[in-house]
Protein backbone atom coordinates (compact mmCIF):
# COMPACT_ATOMS: atom_id res chain seq x y z
CA UNK A 1 0.00 0.00 0.00
CA UNK A 2 1.09 3.56 -1.10
CA UNK A 3 2.18 5.71 1.89
CA UNK A 4 0.37 9.28 1.95
CA UNK A 5 2.20 11.65 4.01
CA UNK A 6 0.81 12.97 7.21
CA UNK A 7 0.86 16.49 7.83
CA UNK A 8 0.15 18.03 11.41
CA UNK A 9 -0.93 21.35 11.65
CA UNK A 10 -0.52 23.07 15.10
CA UNK A 11 -1.92 26.97 15.16
CA UNK A 12 -4.38 28.67 17.70
CA UNK A 13 -6.32 29.98 15.05
CA UNK A 14 -9.50 27.42 14.37
CA UNK A 15 -9.73 29.12 10.87
CA UNK A 16 -6.59 28.99 9.54
CA UNK A 17 -5.73 25.55 11.02
CA UNK A 18 -8.86 24.06 9.19
CA UNK A 19 -7.92 26.06 5.99
CA UNK A 20 -4.66 24.39 5.62
CA UNK A 21 -5.93 20.92 6.89
CA UNK A 22 -8.63 21.59 4.01
CA UNK A 23 -5.89 22.43 1.54
CA UNK A 24 -3.61 19.33 2.71
CA UNK A 25 -6.16 17.07 2.36
CA UNK A 26 -7.24 17.99 -0.99
CA UNK A 27 -3.77 18.22 -2.35
CA UNK A 28 -3.37 14.39 -1.02
CA UNK A 29 -1.90 14.16 2.25
CA UNK A 30 -3.68 13.15 5.36
CA UNK A 31 -3.84 16.06 7.23
CA UNK A 32 -5.13 16.58 11.12
CA UNK A 33 -4.97 20.09 12.92
CA UNK A 34 -4.23 20.59 16.80
CA UNK A 35 -4.76 23.68 18.49
CA UNK A 36 -1.87 23.66 20.80
CA UNK A 37 1.06 21.97 21.91
CA UNK A 38 -0.70 19.30 24.49
CA UNK A 39 -3.24 18.33 21.40
CA UNK A 40 0.11 18.19 19.40
CA UNK A 41 2.27 15.97 21.82
CA UNK A 42 -1.62 13.50 22.12
CA UNK A 43 -1.78 13.34 18.73
CA UNK A 44 1.88 12.54 18.19
CA UNK A 45 2.14 9.77 20.80
CA UNK A 46 -0.67 7.30 18.84
CA UNK A 47 0.07 8.40 15.39
CA UNK A 48 3.07 8.79 12.78
CA UNK A 49 3.29 12.08 11.57
CA UNK A 50 6.06 13.02 8.19
CA UNK A 51 5.68 16.67 9.03
CA UNK A 52 4.60 19.26 11.42
CA UNK A 53 3.32 22.78 10.63
CA UNK A 54 3.51 24.45 13.64
CA UNK A 55 2.79 27.96 14.46
CA UNK A 56 5.52 30.26 16.43
CA UNK A 57 3.13 32.71 18.05
CA UNK A 58 0.66 30.75 20.57
CA UNK A 59 -0.47 31.07 23.77
CA UNK A 60 1.02 29.22 26.35
CA UNK A 61 4.14 26.83 24.63
CA UNK A 62 4.57 28.84 21.61
CA UNK A 63 5.89 27.42 18.48
CA UNK A 64 9.85 27.60 19.53
CA UNK A 65 9.19 25.93 22.66
CA UNK A 66 7.60 23.51 21.17
CA UNK A 67 9.76 22.91 18.38
CA UNK A 68 12.57 22.55 21.23
CA UNK A 69 10.96 19.80 23.24
CA UNK A 70 10.61 17.33 19.59
CA UNK A 71 14.03 17.88 19.09
CA UNK A 72 15.35 17.18 22.91
CA UNK A 73 12.74 14.47 22.81
CA UNK A 74 14.85 12.84 19.76
CA UNK A 75 12.36 13.46 17.17
CA UNK A 76 13.41 13.89 14.03
CA UNK A 77 9.95 14.88 12.24
CA UNK A 78 10.73 17.77 9.92
CA UNK A 79 9.19 21.06 11.31
CA UNK A 80 8.09 24.21 8.83
CA UNK A 81 6.99 26.95 11.32
CA UNK A 82 4.41 29.58 10.73
CA UNK A 83 4.84 33.30 11.81
CA UNK A 84 3.29 36.05 11.63
CA UNK A 85 6.27 38.40 11.60
CA UNK A 86 8.51 38.59 9.05
CA UNK A 87 11.87 39.86 11.82
CA UNK A 88 15.23 38.24 11.38
CA UNK A 89 15.34 37.59 14.77
CA UNK A 90 12.32 35.20 15.06
CA UNK A 91 13.81 33.29 11.47
CA UNK A 92 16.93 32.54 12.24
CA UNK A 93 15.86 31.43 16.38
CA UNK A 94 13.16 28.70 14.87
CA UNK A 95 15.94 27.48 12.46
CA UNK A 96 18.17 27.34 15.46
CA UNK A 97 15.58 25.33 18.07
CA UNK A 98 15.78 22.94 14.64
CA UNK A 99 13.09 24.13 12.27
CA UNK A 100 13.74 23.02 8.89
CA UNK A 101 11.55 25.90 6.59
CA UNK A 102 9.92 28.85 8.27
CA UNK A 103 7.48 31.13 5.92
CA UNK A 104 5.67 34.34 6.83
CA UNK A 105 2.06 35.20 7.30
CA UNK A 106 -0.25 35.61 5.41
CA UNK A 107 1.28 32.92 2.86
CA UNK A 108 0.09 31.54 -0.65
CA UNK A 109 -0.85 28.32 -0.54
CA UNK A 110 0.58 27.27 -2.96
CA UNK A 111 3.63 28.14 -1.55
CA UNK A 112 3.12 26.11 1.53
CA UNK A 113 2.31 22.86 -0.38
CA UNK A 114 5.55 23.57 -2.23
CA UNK A 115 7.58 24.04 0.74
CA UNK A 116 6.09 21.06 2.67
CA UNK A 117 7.12 18.93 -0.55
CA UNK A 118 10.49 20.41 -0.64
CA UNK A 119 11.15 19.43 3.15
CA UNK A 120 9.89 16.20 2.50
CA UNK A 121 11.81 15.36 -0.25
CA UNK A 122 15.06 16.48 1.25
CA UNK A 123 14.55 13.81 4.39
CA UNK A 124 13.74 11.22 1.31
CA UNK A 125 17.05 11.85 0.38
CA UNK A 126 18.73 11.30 3.35
CA UNK A 127 20.57 8.27 4.05
CA UNK A 128 18.70 5.68 5.83
CA UNK A 129 20.41 3.97 9.56
CA UNK A 130 21.32 7.38 11.22
CA UNK A 131 22.71 7.73 14.55
CA UNK A 132 21.38 9.84 17.17
CA UNK A 133 23.26 11.70 19.75
CA UNK A 134 22.05 12.75 22.71
CA UNK A 135 22.54 16.22 24.31
CA UNK A 136 24.10 15.97 27.39
CA UNK A 137 26.63 13.37 25.99
CA UNK A 138 30.44 13.91 25.32
CA UNK A 139 31.04 12.68 21.41
CA UNK A 140 34.69 11.05 21.20
CA UNK A 141 36.80 10.60 17.53
CA UNK A 142 39.67 10.43 16.71
CA UNK A 143 41.90 13.24 19.65
CA UNK A 144 38.71 15.12 19.85
CA UNK A 145 35.42 14.90 22.05
CA UNK A 146 32.12 17.18 21.32
CA UNK A 147 30.52 18.62 24.26
CA UNK A 148 26.85 18.36 23.22
CA UNK A 149 25.48 20.00 26.01
CA UNK A 150 28.31 22.76 26.26
CA UNK A 151 28.50 22.72 22.25
CA UNK A 152 32.35 23.22 22.30
CA UNK A 153 35.04 20.75 21.38
CA UNK A 154 37.88 19.25 24.18
CA UNK A 155 41.57 18.60 22.94
CA UNK A 156 43.69 15.89 24.20
CA UNK A 157 44.53 18.04 27.04
CA UNK A 158 40.59 19.21 28.69
CA UNK A 159 41.10 22.54 26.58
CA UNK A 160 38.16 23.81 25.76
CA UNK A 161 37.91 25.15 21.53
CA UNK A 162 34.78 27.20 21.16
CA UNK A 163 32.55 26.62 17.53
CA UNK A 164 30.07 29.10 16.35
CA UNK A 165 26.07 27.84 15.95
CA UNK A 166 26.67 26.77 12.47
CA UNK A 167 30.16 25.01 13.10
CA UNK A 168 28.91 22.92 15.52
CA UNK A 169 25.02 22.00 13.80
CA UNK A 170 27.69 21.13 10.58
CA UNK A 171 30.33 19.30 13.03
CA UNK A 172 27.11 17.61 15.08
CA UNK A 173 26.09 16.31 11.53
CA UNK A 174 29.11 15.01 10.86
CA UNK A 175 29.79 12.98 14.50
CA UNK A 176 26.01 11.68 14.23
CA UNK A 177 26.72 10.30 10.59
CA UNK A 178 30.48 9.14 10.95
CA UNK A 179 32.39 7.52 7.94
CA UNK A 180 28.91 8.05 5.80
CA UNK A 181 29.45 10.53 3.08
CA UNK A 182 27.22 13.25 2.55
CA UNK A 183 26.35 15.50 -0.05
CA UNK A 184 26.05 19.49 0.43
CA UNK A 185 22.45 18.51 -0.63
CA UNK A 186 22.14 16.15 2.61
CA UNK A 187 24.70 18.70 5.31
CA UNK A 188 21.99 20.91 4.47
CA UNK A 189 18.93 18.97 5.79
CA UNK A 190 20.68 17.60 8.52
CA UNK A 191 21.59 20.63 9.60
CA UNK A 192 18.10 21.88 9.87
CA UNK A 193 18.65 25.03 8.79
CA UNK A 194 17.03 25.73 5.93
CA UNK A 195 18.24 29.43 5.08
CA UNK A 196 19.47 28.26 1.84
CA UNK A 197 21.03 30.70 -0.33
CA UNK A 198 23.39 31.79 2.78
CA UNK A 199 23.79 28.39 3.57
CA UNK A 200 24.54 26.38 0.24
CA UNK A 201 27.09 29.04 -0.38
CA UNK A 202 29.08 28.54 2.88
CA UNK A 203 29.23 24.45 3.18
CA UNK A 204 32.77 24.40 1.36
CA UNK A 205 33.57 27.57 3.64
CA UNK A 206 32.42 26.10 7.24
CA UNK A 207 33.97 22.87 6.47
CA UNK A 208 37.39 24.71 6.16
CA UNK A 209 36.90 26.50 9.33
CA UNK A 210 36.11 23.05 11.15
CA UNK A 211 38.89 21.82 9.48
CA UNK A 212 40.68 24.17 11.52
CA UNK A 213 39.11 23.85 14.57
CA UNK A 214 40.15 20.47 14.46
CA UNK A 215 44.06 21.47 13.54
CA UNK A 216 43.47 18.86 10.35
CA UNK A 217 45.36 19.42 6.98
CA UNK A 218 43.06 21.20 4.77
CA UNK A 219 45.67 18.97 1.87
CA UNK A 220 45.29 15.80 3.31
CA UNK A 221 42.54 16.11 6.27
CA UNK A 222 42.48 12.91 8.74
CA UNK A 223 39.21 14.05 9.81
CA UNK A 224 37.06 15.42 7.34
CA UNK A 225 37.85 14.38 4.00
CA UNK A 226 36.73 15.52 0.27
CA UNK A 227 34.96 13.01 -1.56
CA UNK A 228 35.26 14.28 -5.34
CA UNK A 229 31.92 14.89 -6.93
CA UNK A 230 29.93 13.47 -4.05
CA UNK A 231 30.98 15.52 -0.79
CA UNK A 232 32.30 15.05 2.19
CA UNK A 233 33.07 12.60 5.05
CA UNK A 234 33.90 12.32 8.89
CA UNK A 235 36.60 9.56 8.58
CA UNK A 236 36.93 8.78 11.77
CA UNK A 237 35.24 6.41 13.98
CA UNK A 238 32.86 7.91 16.75
CA UNK A 239 32.15 6.74 20.72
CA UNK A 240 29.61 7.97 22.80
CA UNK A 241 30.66 8.81 26.00
CA UNK A 242 28.69 9.50 29.20
CA UNK A 243 28.62 13.26 30.22
CA UNK A 244 30.77 12.93 33.66
CA UNK A 245 34.33 12.07 32.70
Amino acid sequence: MEHIDNILVVDDDHDIRELVVDYLQKSGFRATGASNGKAMRAYMSSNQVDLVVLDIMMPGDDGLTLCRQLRNDRQNVPVLMLTARGDDADRILGLEMGADDYLVKPFVARELLARIKAILRRYRALPPNLQITETGRLIAFGDWRLDTAARHLIDNNGLAVALSGAEYRLLRVFVDHPQRVLSRDQLLSLTQGRDAELFERSIDLLVSRLRQRLNDDAREPAYIKTVRSEGYVLAMAVEIREHRE
